[in-house]
């Protein structure tokens, strides 16, 4: 397809409601579903193989499925943030504790919904040809339905994330006669590689339910 048939770049961190969200405050909304590239894995972020791997196979699959559906379906968009679901047997450790090493995750790259399984397959297997990772091969594209959340907009550094949680989790959650469900959710709209931690922008939501 030649270049002039390309349309508009998509970005859809601009046209989805959910990748925006107020600073200081809460808010409840409702999340559809979505579809993303995952790798699943255990331990500080900071010091963990393989959460360095996760993220970077992420990104070369998403970069690739970009490249394809500019090329062979004249659809370009700009790559969507980092994401990430966190959870641990002791919730503690993401708000008082703060026990990184107890972290298990999700890491993810939200895609178009016009991204289909062949097209994910196609771009892997690329990318597992040059680089040959693990993580490579762990990723898979799934549907994740989230439904009603609350989440906020927190500014600075993702150590300075605990006191906004613990609000969050006990509360306004259960202020607003709701109750937590799922996974923690963090959406990573800053590359930490070139932003100073104090001007780090993540958006912090939590699944929720009626607490009756």
């Amino acid at each position: 397809m030649d270049s002039g048939s390309v349309r508009r770049k998509a970005d859809l961190k601009k046209e989805l409601a959910s990748y925006s969200a107020p600073h200081g405050r809460f808010e409840v909304i409702d999340v559809p579903p979505r579809r993303y590239l995952m790798v699943d894995g255990r331990g500080d972020p900071n010091s963990s193989a393989a959460y360095a791997d996760a993220v970077s196979a992420l990104y070369g699959v998403a970069y690739k499925l970009k490249f394809q559906s500019k090329v062979d379906l004249g659809r370009d968009y700009v790559v969507m943030p980092l994401e990430g679901l966190w959870w641990s047997d002791d919730m503690a450790s993401f708000t008082t504790a703060r026990d990184k090493s107890q972290w298990s995750w999700t890491m993810m790259i939200l895609v178009p919904d016009w991204t289909e399984g062949a097209h994910v397959d196609a771009a892997r297997a690329v990318v597992a040809s040059k680089e040959g990772t693990a993580a490579v091969d762990a990723l898979r594209f799934e549907e994740l339905a989230e439904g009603r959340c609350v989440q906020t907009l927190h500014v600075g550094s993702y150590d300075e994330e605990a006191p906004v949680l613990d609000e969050m989790h006990h509360r306004f959650i259960p202020g607003a006669g709701l109750r937590m469900r799922g996974l923690h959710h963090e959406i990573y709209l800053a590359d930490p590689r070139r932003t100073a931690p104090e001007r780090l922008r993540t958006i912090l939501r939590q699944p929720v339910e009626d607490a009756d």
